[in-house]
């Protein structure tokens, strides 16, 4: 019985150090340039070597971590040109989608949801978490791309989205008053795609993008 435990057991342990490490670089726990121990992180979390450097090797393939011969992990920094790059991809992905969206009548599908996600955030913004306000964050335009059925909009979004989860804690981080900033954004989104307008999207989501820029 205790064999075929094993690969299930190391697999959580694996699992348990990925999302702790990948959460920390994400929060900004963890900033570019940062050097984790391996034996440091084991003593942390509870687990071995080998589950741990599993995880390592996971964040690596996601560009999250680069493992150097001397150094071993370390966080990979995002430099203001692959900002840049993320912001401009993330504008022209979410504006193609919610234009699909208007145009094949799809806006009432996803307006409740988007309206409950606005109620959340505000509540989340009024007591300042702020980990949940960017959560959410996520899944609003995530719903809006969502709604495009469009699914190579879907999976770029995807692709972008852990870059794009960074940008927004060290921005609302540092500047915790783009929370209520962030939050009027997207009431003036989701008010432009139930009324079928577009371009006022595109428009807004412009200048929302816009304040991301810069935040590296």
């Amino acid at each position: 019985m205790s064999t075929p435990s094993t690969p299930v057991t190391s697999h959580a342990a694996s699992d348990r150090a990925y999302d702790h490490v990948k959460r920390a670089i994400i929060r900004g726990d963890l900033p570019g340039g940062t050097a984790i121990s391996e034996n440091a992180l084991c003593h942390e979390i509870g687990v071995s070597r080998t589950p741990v450097h599993e995880a390592f090797l996971r964040l690596a393939a996601e560009d999250l971590l680069t493992l150097e011969a001397r150094k071993g992990a370390v966080v990979r920094p995002m430099s203001p040109n692959e900002a840049a790059d993320v912001l401009e991809m993330r504008e022209a992905i979410e504006s193609t989608a919610a234009t699909r969206v208007v145009t094949d009548g799809r806006a009432a599908d996803v307006t409740p949801s988007l309206q409950a996600m606005l109620a959340e955030q505000a509540q989340a913004s009024a007591s300042g978490d702020v980990d949940r306000f960017i959560e959410v964050d996520a899944e609003f335009h995530g719903a809006v791309i969502g709604a495009s059925r469009n699914a190579i909009a879907v999976m770029f979004a995807r692709t972008l989205r852990d870059r794009q989860q960074r940008l927004r804690h060290h921005l609302m981080r540092l500047q915790p008053s783009q929370l209520q900033a962030s939050l009027e954004d997207h009431r003036a989104l989701a008010a432009a795609l139930e009324a079928g307008d577009a371009a006022r999207y595109a428009e807004v989501l412009s200048a929302h993008v816009a304040s991301h820029r810069g935040a590296l």
